[in-house]
This record gives structure tokens, C-alpha cells and sequence, in this order.
């Protein structure tokens, strides 16, 4: 047995070692091949599903091929279509692994699918599922004209670039010629109108181009000399009408009139145009030694529409140089030229419209977040501007994009609003999301942006209630929290105001104690509805203690604040009126104080300014408009606004529905509106209500164009500052 045992052990150990000596080969000869061994393909993943893809871009995975026997493998694989690619899936595999790439490179959108089957030299197969999406690649927004804007795919992000300078561009603005970029704004040529009339002054409209309208009377010596305007030499002066005041005195048995282009004391015959006119009354003529006026009559309305009768909800009024009215509402379709025969309602709803252009602009036209420029005959678009399409981005960040608030910033720039529930918020919630969009005259985007501050992000529906400009184009808000949820909304405390450049960069910021609402502007200062002193245009500084400011007026000498007590802060109560003051321009110092005759106050806190036709050789003056009451009589009331000076007190004849709630200015005519029962401290003012309309002849009376002609009151009539006009 132990031989055995031996003889098996020796031919074991000799086995072994020709095993050995055939695995390591002699010299070069191949060894030979091995039998009963067997090779098995296998793949790390069955599939591969690719996340979205934008066109243009390459996503790449891998896949581990592996060999599990001990014999190297011949594989064959069947091709994949495009948009896969694959590579590194070797046709003879080794024992062990190699790594396969998996490329889906998409030139087109779509959804796509393949398989790649390998077959190996065993006859085992396997296969790997192959599946992707591509998308379209977003449009990127450009931030202004002088930019381009791509999508990097990398990031996944709009990059935006300043065009090089010189670069071609479209201003926006039909006054502007041979425009190109010049630091990332568009440039160019100021057109020069002229038609060659001195009696006309040449304009341009930005969206019309060069037009022509009468030019300001020429200017007088303010004595026996009158300007006339001849059409190749301009203004001059020649005498004066025989009988022309002149002078101080001014009696019917003795008074300064000119006399052959001089001024002499004389003696006025009856008959003699002693006193001006007003609405209300006629000239006073001389008789003997005294001036008598014809008995004062009532003003009586030539023009009625009670939008209650009519089942309208109308309560705003915007009134045309030429006189026609436009109505509008909350939720409402503005009523095109309400006085003419056959008004015309501009279809889709315009919940805040405003004149621009000489045309009308009005927000949420149709109710999808949009800004629309109307004609004012037909009511038909000239174009129509909506951020969802215009910035993707902004659009992203809200659902159900609406209204705020407008306001003009210059004849070619125009200030947007829009109001929002956030992206993450339900609807029905009172959080908000605000973007401030600057357009040009022809409705082109020049910058957008997201309102971000901690008093915007509280949940408690903030809202712009003052919205106004400058004559430099510079953009003031004036956000507040809501008392309540539903509009019209009303304002609490305290208020942010945020100040922006014409271009929508900001300026500054300042959070005041008090609640929002209307803001004017006038020779760099700010006036707050609820300030009691004026703020710096420059840094917000306050700049003086006043009476609460009301929804002010101003020339530019001049600030007129509300009657005191007819503001209604909603903070506070209400207290009958009395007086009206007047404030120097910009030092703020009190120049006059008007008193109201006994027995009457001050019932609506909204005011206006109108010029009186030239009387004489005396050129207009500019009136502050209000309304009083002895307790049953509705009396407009018009002051002087250089010295406080009652110009007179006109009755009106109708029966109020409640106090003058609105009143708007015309050539020659008021407009006025009462009977809203809804707040017109909120915004916007009487949202639903069914107001009546009224209009009144309103003889040797215009809208006063300098410089700011107090539009508080409405919803959005174009808050703006404007320049003061040139003589020719």
C-alpha cells in the first residue's frame, strides 16, 4: 500500500509539472487552446435613461461590459440610432471588464429610444436599453436692446452680453435717428422738427414722429405792448388795444388804460369791459363810477351718463386735449369717447387705463398679465407688450400674472407694474411677488426685474399704492401692507418707497411710519399722500414739516396740499375744512392761507389746477380747483395760486349721490364723478363701483400744463412731473 502510495504521489508531482511547463510555453509557440472552458457576457445595467436634454447638448453615461469565464470572447454588437452613440463595447473581450460610453446628442425634440444587443462567440446574448427626451432650448429674454442673450446648456442659464459698441439698434422711439449701442443703450440723433411756422411748436411723438400744434401766445411787456406771432419772424409786440389795463388803478371813474400803446389815467365810459368773466358769471361792465356784473347763475351739466342705469362698472374718467371722455372701470371695458354720439367700448377688460401718446393705455388687456396700447377711436391694439413671453424667467417665479399699477415716465418711457401669486404659493394666497417693467414708446422690453425687500415678502398682499415720476424720468413706489384681503385694498403702515433711474436701476429705499398712497412729485421734491413733509427726489430725505399733504397740487412755484381734514387717512378720522394753503416751491415755507366764507368747508379732498383764458394785457393765471358746500349747495371754488386770492365760487346745479368723488379738467369743461360706493382711499379707488358722470361748461377755463396738474385721484392717470414748456 505505501508503494502505491508512493508510485501515485511521484506520477501526481510529474503531472503537475508538464502541467506547468505546457502553461508557461517554450520560447514563442502558441499555447494551445483549452477545452471544456466556457466564456459569459454580462452588461452592469439593463438600461439607461437619460434626464431631459436640451438640442444641442451631450449627456454621456457608462456601462461595464464583463467577461465571468476564463476564456477571452468574441463579441458582436448591432448598431443604435441616432441621436445615441456608442463606443469602448469591445468586439473581443478579455477575462475581466471594459467600460461601454453611452452618448445622446439630440438635434431635434422628441422622445427616443433604442437597443444594443451584444452576441458573443458562445452564443450568449445581451441586451441594453437605451431612452432620452429632448427639449427645445428655452428663449433667453434680452435685459435691453443692446444686449444678446443665449442659453448655456452647461448651466443650464440665460447669459446675457452687451452688444459692442456701435452696434445697430432699435430705440423704440420714432424721434430718434441712426441709434446704436453705446454702453449697453441705445443712441442716437435727435430728429429736428420744424415746418418752418414760428406760430407753431414742432414736436415729436415717439410713436408718430413729427407733428405740429399752436405754440404758446406770445409774451407781452405786461403794459401797453401785446405779443403777436408772425409766421417767418415769431413773436413780437405791438401797441395794445385802446382801453388795455395797464396799470394799478383800475375804477370806472379813473384807471390806467392804454392810449396809443402808452399808459394813461382815464375816465371808462359805460359799457366798458371792467372785470374779467368767470365760469359762472359775465364781464363786469362800467356803469358810472362802478364796475357791475350780470347776477351769478349755476353751472348746470351739458353731458350725463350714470353707469348704474347702464349696468357698467365705471368709475374712472380720463378726459382728451380735445375734450372727449373715456370711462373706465375695474374689471370693465373702457368706454371710448362716452360724450360722442355713438360711444364705442374697447373690448377684453382695462382694470387701469391711462392716456399716452395720444392714445390709451391700459393694463390687463385681456386679464393675462398685459399691457396694451389702444387706439382711441376704435379701441384696437397698436401693440401689446405681456411679461410671461417677453421674460420667461420673471414668469417662472409666479402664477397668475396681473395688474398693478402704470405710470409715465416720459414720452418714450413707461413704467409697468405687475402683481403676482408666487410660483410656490397657492392661488388665493396673500403673498406677492412684484416686477417692474420699463418699456419704451413702442412697447419694448428695456428692463424687468423682481422686487425684492422684507416688507414685499410678508404675506400680507403689500401693495403699491403710489406710483409717479419725475421730469427726469425718475420712478417712485410706495408699497404698504393691506388691512384687508379683498380689493379694493386698503393701506396700512408702515411704507416703502423705492426710487428707480429711468432705466429701472434703483436709486434708494426708505421705510416711513405711516401708510401708503398717491405720490406727486415736483422740482426735486416727493409728496407723500400720507406725509407731513416733503421728501428729497435725490435720497429721500425729508425736507420740511407740513399739514398732511393730501393728494397735493403744484406749480412750480407753488404746492397746494388737500383742504386739512378732507384726507381721510386711513388711519385715522375725518375732520370738516375750512381753508386751503398754499407752500413756496422747493423751500416749503407758508406763503398764503384761503378761507372759505362762514358757514362753509371743504368736502372733497381732490383738487386740480386750471389756467384762465388771457384777460387783457395780463397773461393766464394758474387756479387751485375744489369743491365747498354750505351744507346743500355744491359750490366749485377757484384760488388763486400766486397769493391765496378767491378768482370765485361757482354753484353747480344737480343733486349730489355723494361728495365730488373724481373730477377731471377739459378744454372749457369739468368732468365729475359721484354716487361710487366703494373706498376711494383703496386701491384702486372704487373698485366695482356704478358711478355717475357729469359734465360742466366751464367757460375761460383749461387744464393747466405747468408742471404737474395734480392727477391723484384716478387709477393711474399718469402721475408725472412734467417740463416746463418753452416759449417759442
Amino acid at each position: 500500500m505505501g508503494r502505491r502510495t508512493m508510485q501515485g504521489g511521484t506520477g501526481r508531482a510529474l503531472l503537475l509539472m508538464g502541467f506547468l511547463v505546457g502553461l508557461l510555453g517554450v520560447g514563442c509557440r502558441e499555447s494551445p487552446p483549452l477545452t471544456g472552458a466556457s466564456g459569459r457576457l454580462r452588461l452592469s445595467a439593463e438600461s439607461v435613461t437619460f434626464p431631459s436634454t436640451y438640442i444641442g447638448q451631450t449627456r454621456e453615461d457608462t456601462v461595464r461590459v464583463l467577461n465571468a469565464g476564463r476564456a477571452p470572447l468574441d463579441v458582436r454588437w448591432t448598431q443604435v440610432d441616432a441621436p445615441f452613440t456608442v463606443e469602448g463595447f469591445p468586439e473581443r473581450l478579455s477575462t475581466g471588464e471594459a467600460v461601454g460610453r453611452i452618448r445622446f446628442s439630440p438635434v431635434t425634440p422628441g422622445t427616443y429610444s433604442a437597443t444594443l444587443v451584444g452576441t458573443s462567440s458562445e452564443g450568449g446574448t445581451v441586451s441594453l436599453t437605451l431612452a432620452g427626451e429632448a427639449r427645445v432650448l428655452p428663449e433667453c429674454a434680452l435685459p435691453g436692446t443692446c444686449y444678446r442673450a443665449t442659453f448655456d446648456v452647461a448651466t443650464e442659464r440665460c447669459v446675457a452680453v452687451p452688444l459692442e459698441d456701435g452696434t445697430p439698434c432699435d430705440p423704440g422711439n420714432e424721434c430718434v435717428l441712426e441709434a446704436r449701442c453705446v454702453s449697453a443703450q441705445c443712441k442716437g440723433r435727435e430728429r429736428v422738427c420744424d415746418d418752418g411756422n414760428a406760430c407753431t411748436s414742432d414736436v415729436c411723438n415717439p410713436l408718430d414722429g413729427c407733428t405740429a400744434v399752436p405754440a404758446p401766445p406770445c409774451p407781452g411787456d405786461g403794459k401797453c405792448q401785446v405779443g403777436v406771432c408772425d409766421p417767418a419772424r415769431g413773436c413780437g409786440l405791438v401797441k395794445a388795444p385802446d382801453g388795455t389795463f395797464c396799470g394799478s388803478r383800475r375804477g370806472c371813474d379813473g384807471a390806467d388804460v392804454c392810449v396809443d400803446g402808452a399808459c394813461a389815467l382815464r375816465d371808462l365810459p359805460d359799457g366798458f369791459v371792467c372785470a374779467p368773466g368767470t365760469p359762472c358769471q359775465g364781464e363786469g361792465r362800467c356803469q358810472g363810477p362802478d364796475c357791475a356784473r350780470p347776477p351769478a347763475t349755476a353751472l348746470v351739466p351739458n353731458w350725463t351718463f350714470d353707469a348704474a342705469e347702464r349696468s357698467r362698472d365705471l368709475h374712472d374718467i380720463m378726459v382728451w386735449p380735445d375734450g372727449s371722455v373715456t370711462l373706465a372701470g375695474f374689471f370693465s371695458s373702457p368706454m371710448l369717447d362716452a360724450t360722442g354720439e355713438r360711444p364705442v367700448s374697447a373690448s377684453g377688460t382695462g382694470r387701469r387705463c391711462m392716456l399716452w401718446n395720444e392714445r390709451l393705455l391700459c393694463m390687463d388687456y385681456p386679464l393675462q398679465g398685459t399691457v396694451s396700447l389702444l387706439d382711441r377711436r376704435t379701441g384696437e391694439p397698436r401693440w401689446t407688450f405681456t411679461l410671461t413671453s417677453a421674460r420667461p424667467d420673471l414668469g417662472a417665479q409666479a402664477k397668475t400674472m396681473f395688474m398693478a399699477r402704470l405710470a409715465v415716465m416720459a414720452p418714450d418711457r413707461l413704467a409697468a407694474l405687475f402683481e403676482a401669486y408666487p410660483a410656490t404659493s397657492e392661488e388665493g394666497t396673500l403673498c406677492r411677488v412684484y416686477f417692474l417693467v420699463v418699456l419704451d414708446a413702442k412697447g419694448g422690453l428695456i428692463s424687468g426685474q423682481l422686487l425684492e425687500d422684507p416688507l414685499l415678502s410678508e404675506c400680507n398682499h403689500p401693495h403699491p399704492f403710489g406710483l409717479v415720476s419725475n421730469t427726469a424720468g425718475d420712478l417712485f413706489v410706495a408699497f404698504s401692507p393691506t388691512v384687508n384681503s379683498g380689493a379694493p385694498l386698503q393701506a396700512g403702515a408702515p411704507t416703502l418707497l423705492l426710487a428707480y433711474s429711468a432705466d429701472g436701476v434703483e436709486r434708494w429705499r426708505r421705510t416711513l411710519p405711516m401708510p401708503g398712497g398717491e405720490l406727486g412729485t415736483v422740482r426735486g421734491l416727493l409728496l407723500p399722500e400720507y406725509g407731513t413733509a416733503a421728501l428729497s427726489t435725490v435720497d429721500g430725505t425729508e425736507q420740511g414739516p407740513m399739514e398732511e399733504l393730501g393728494r397735493a397740487v403744484a406749480t412750480r412755484d407753488v404746492v397746494v396740499p388737500s383742504p386739512a381734514g378732507t384726507t381721510v387717512n386711513p388711519m385715522g378720522g375725518e375732520a370738516a375744512a375750512s381753508e386751503l394753503k398754499g407752500y413756496t416751491v422747493p423751500g416749503l415755507a407758508p406763503l398764503w392761507t384761503y378761507s372759505l366764507s362762514a358757514g362753509q368747508r371743504f368736502t372733497s379732498k381732490e383738487l386740480r389746477l386750471a389756467d384762465t383764458l388771457p384777460w387783457g394785457a395780463q397773461g393766464a393765471e394758474t387756479l387751485a380747483l375744489g369743491f365747498a358746500s354750505d351744507g346743500a349747495t355744491p359750490t366749485l371754488v377757484g384760488v388763486r395760486t400766486r397769493d391765496g386770492s378767491e378768482a370765485f365760487q361757482c354753484a353747480l346745479a344737480y343733486e349730489p349721490l355723494s361728495v365730488q368723488q373724481l373730477f377731471e379738467l377739459g378744454p372749457e369743461s369739468l368732468v365729475l364723478m359721484d354716487g361710487s360706493n366703494e373706498c376711494g382711499q383703496c386701491d384702486p379707488p372704487f373698485a366695482y363701483s356704478r358711478a355717475r358722470f357729469q359734465r360742466f361748461p366751464l367757460l375761460g377755463m383749461q387744464p393747466t400744463v405747468a408742471p404737474w396738474p395734480g392727477t391723484f385721484g384716478g387709477p393711474g392717470h399718469g402721475h408725472h412731473e412734467l417740463p416746463v414748456r418753452a416759449e417759442p
